[in-house]
């Protein structure tokens, strides 16, 4: 996840949903209330140390936000250096990470009707939209981290939005890339209190979604994938233009990207 959110246009959501633990991260994060601190302030330890036992799924949570947390400072340069020097095939492998996920995606509705077609619809169309978007420019303040931490963190955890896309819109993506290689102390702090807001108020809303409208949420999501296809497609076109053994092995490159999800998902679906 930690690896994928690095990349503008690939989401960390999506690697959840792929391994199966999608449906269970939304309600492990939107299950925090804060209801543990209430001991605290009455100075009953034990009260306090029983109810965050109670709340936070410590199991789940460390070796995921571990891992996640190690792609951040190990990851970033390859990916970034990937990205730079090939890019076509970088985006080819992700372009069929996304196709192969949305296939996932669609096999797990349990049957197709009009009204998700027209969701599918509809959020495919808003979502190639909004990648079309030109950077804006912005300033680096501590509050501008902060709110850039709130908005990335609710699309990382969407399969098909790009969190680092987002920040790509906020002006904020190379200053993060550089916060973390340089680790600049601050600025991360500033940056992931942001985002801890945003993915706790954000994640309730999404859970209530999929608990009571889960065909049609999946629905919109496979539609928000397909039109996030636009971020790799512009950037191959633009690497490669009409050149057939360029196209070939970018095609090769989206197959294995495609065989590989296709197998993950086999792999760990027994999560579910």
């Amino acid at each position: 996840m930690g690896s994928a959110d690095i990349v503008p246009g690939i989401s960390g959501g999506t690697i959840a949903l792929i391994t199966g633990i999608y449906d269970y991260l939304v309600e492990a994060i939107s299950n925090i209330k804060f209801a543990f601190l209430k001991p605290l302030f009455k100075g009953n330890i034990d009260g306090f140390i029983k109810g965050i036992s109670q709340e936070i799924d410590f199991k789940f949570f460390i070796p995921l936000i571990l891992g996640i947390g190690v792609a951040f400072l190990t990851f970033a340069n390859l990916v970034t250096y990937c990205m730079d020097y090939y890019t076509a095939s970088t985006y080819s492998f992700f372009l069929g990470l996304i196709i192969a996920s949305a296939v996932i995606l669609f096999k797990k509705l349990d049957n197709i009707n009009f009204k998700h077609i027209l969701f599918a619809l509809i959020g495919g169309i808003l979502t190639f939209i909004f990648v079309s978007l030109n950077p804006i420019a912005a300033n680096h303040s501590l509050f501008v981290l902060f709110i850039s931490g709130m908005i990335a963190i609710c699309a990382m955890i969407l399969p098909g939005i790009s969190g680092s896309f987002l920040l790509l819109l906020l002006g904020q993506y190379e200053y993060m890339l550089n916060t973390l290689h340089n680790f600049n102390i601050v600025d991360i702090i500033v940056f992931v209190v942001g985002a801890l807001i945003g993915i706790l108020g954000f994640s309730k809303i999404l859970n209530y979604l999929l608990k009571n409208y889960k065909e049609i949420t999946m629905a919109s999501l496979i539609g928000v994938m397909i039109g996030s296809l636009r971020v790799p497609g512009v950037e191959i076109a633009n690497s490669i233009g009409l050149n057939f053994a360029g196209l070939l092995q970018c095609l090769i490159i989206a197959l294995i990207g495609f065989a590989l999800i296709i197998i993950l998902e086999s792999r760990f679906d027994y999560i579910d």
